[in-house]
């Protein structure tokens, strides 16, 4: 019996930011010089592959759990539903966060920004989806720091996610805001995104809900892989 599979849709134009560009200085070190080639999806993209998950730990999702001692700043939690093109959920699909301490500093030898490294806090997390797309990670809300992108750059406060979705098609890197953050406007990544509806949607909402009494914020950030309604890619 012969296997239709339902190719993915491709995201209009504008949802994600062009491979080149220039107020985004290092996307010119790194983009491809020639013309992309459009290849069909065979099986192997479009059914695999499988990510397994053993080595995910019992605290991998709490960032403020991972060590001795609590972390610094400000506890908050980060929900949401991992969706397909056609707004069905996404379960058991492998999510990973990096993020700066609450000071704007990544745990890495590169990080030369003068603020203090946190011992209580490496800065990553990882998780996997439930039957119906749900992921939750606590943790502490990242900083804003200092970039040498141009001068005087500051990048707002983010969190940067990865997901593997089910096969190669939906494999996702992105990056997640707050709202009300004044460095938004100014941020030469975030505004990568040529279309501002898309740019929305890669801010999260502060959410009562999620909110948790006497102990963290919560903010939703769902995340769409492919279609009109994707998610933009962000590195």
């Amino acid at each position: 019996m012969a296997i239709t599979l339902k190719a993915p849709r491709r995201p209009p134009e504008g949802v994600h930011p062009p491979n080149d560009t220039p107020a985004y200085r290092s996307t010119e070190l790194r983009h491809p010089k020639q013309p992309l080639v459009i290849i069909p999806h065979t099986l192997s993209e479009l059914t695999g592959p499988v990510y397994g998950y053993g080595k995910i730990g019992p605290v991998d999702h709490d960032l403020t759990r991972q060590h001795a001692g609590e972390p610094l700043g400000e506890r908050i939690v980060i929900a949401g539903r991992v969706l397909d093109e056609d707004g069905r959920p996404v379960p058991h699909t492998l999510v990973e966060i990096w993020q700066t301490n609450a000071a704007g500093r990544y745990r890495h030898r590169i990080d030369t920004h003068p603020a203090p490294i946190d011992p209580n806090f490496t800065g990553a997390g990882r998780t996997v989806t439930d039957d119906e797309g749900r992921y939750r990670f606590i943790t502490v809300k990242p900083g804003a720091y200092p970039w040498h992108n141009h001068p005087n750059a500051w990048r707002p406060a983010h969190v940067h996610f990865s997901l593997f979705g089910q096969n190669f098609t939906t494999r996702l890197i992105t990056q997640m805001y707050f709202p009300g953050d004044p460095l938004l406007p100014l941020d030469p990544v975030f505004n990568s995104v040529p279309d501002s509806r898309a740019r929305q949607r890669l801010l999260s909402s502060f959410d009562l809900d999620l909110t948790e009494q006497g102990w963290a914020l919560g903010y939703r950030f769902d995340i769409v892989l492919r279609g009109s309604d994707a998610t933009p890619i962000e590195r």
